[in-house]
């Protein structure tokens, strides 16, 4: 099954995010908001969850919960990605990836992106090919800001499809702090 770990945005920000205007333009999909979270870390194929279940609960199950801010205005990855930077989960994202590396079953389909250094952003369109579009006239455009605290991450089943991506979650891991 297809794997990542996630973050899943409030209402307050998943209304800011709806509220950006979403024109039509040749070689961009936008995402729909049932799609939009933020991606701690992509597992790609994993036979069995339950070892990444397990190491989740040990390396995140400790932490505090933490604040978080998407926006103030998008963001983009080139001309590929447009998107609204989260800011705030990097610790967070450090504890996923020594869980991920502890249950030692990231997919050879992953490449090398689990070397990237980590940039919290919740994804709001594509370029539907590698040569990509310009995102130029996004720049600037307001989306938020929106603070929230995040107190859980969450194991996610990707099933791809015609209609974009359909997510499922596996499990949930709450971020107890001391109670831990």
């Amino acid at each position: 099954m297809r794997l990542f770990v996630a973050v899943w945005p409030p209402a307050e920000a998943v209304d800011a995010v709806a509220k950006v205007d979403r024109p039509a333009v040749d070689g961009l999909r936008w995402t729909t908001p049932d799609q939009w979270h933020v991606t701690m870390r992509f597992l790609g194929n994993v036979d069995d969850p339950a070892p990444v279940v397990a190491s989740l609960r040990d390396r995140v199950r400790p932490l505090a919960p933490v604040g978080v801010r998407m926006g103030p205005s998008l963001g983009r990855f080139g001309r590929r990605v447009l998107h609204v930077p989260v800011s705030g989960l990097e610790s967070a994202a450090a504890a996923v990836a020594a869980a991920v590396t502890d249950a030692a079953v990231v997919s050879p389909d992953v490449g090398r992106d689990d070397d990237r250094p980590f940039h919290g952003h919740l994804t709001l369109a594509r370029a539907r090919d590698r040569g990509g579009v310009d995102l130029r006239p996004f720049d600037g455009v307001v989306c938020g800001p929106v603070d929230w605290t995040v107190d859980e991450v969450t194991l996610v089943r990707s099933h791809l499809g015609r209609g974009g991506a359909r997510y499922e979650i596996v499990d949930a891991v709450r971020m107890a702090g001391s109670e831990a």
